[in-house]
């Protein structure tokens, strides 16, 4: 069986880009994630502890988001490190983060970037 978690449409006000006025003024972005895990024990047994906190996904989004970089790329890595090194089951991790309004000189709703794979290191469950 395959089972999945999804934190979506986490929105945040951040001040990423490599224009000036982009780290003085900000913009908003969307992240969504999604993680591959085994939750079958923790669906028995009712137990946070056996499974992904959704919390801790999103405190991650925040803390590495509230970091300013140039390019998005850049903050999704951070994202994508910080989950791989503390998340406890991870199986495979995509995420996706989505800069709206860009200023780019042209009429877009949005530009993201997206990192999937598995993970190179996983934590096991404690048995």
């Amino acid at each position: 069986m395959k089972n999945s978690i999804e934190v979506t449409g986490i929105r945040l006000y951040a001040f990423h880009g490599c224009l000036e006025e982009e780290a003085r003024i900000g913009g908003n972005y969307i992240v969504d994630i999604s993680l591959e895990t085994d939750f079958t024990e923790a669906s028995q047994k009712d137990e946070l502890s056996l499974t992904i906190d959704y919390v801790l996904v999103n405190k991650i989004v925040t803390e590495e988001m509230a970091i300013r970089s140039k390019l998005i790329e850049h903050v999704g890595q951070r994202i994508w490190d910080k989950m791989t090194a503390e998340l406890i089951g991870l199986n495979y991790l995509r995420i996706k983060i989505r800069k709206l309004m860009p200023p780019i000189n042209g009429n877009v709703d949005e530009v993201a970037i997206c990192i999937e794979g598995e993970p190179t290191t996983t934590h096991k469950k404690n048995a």
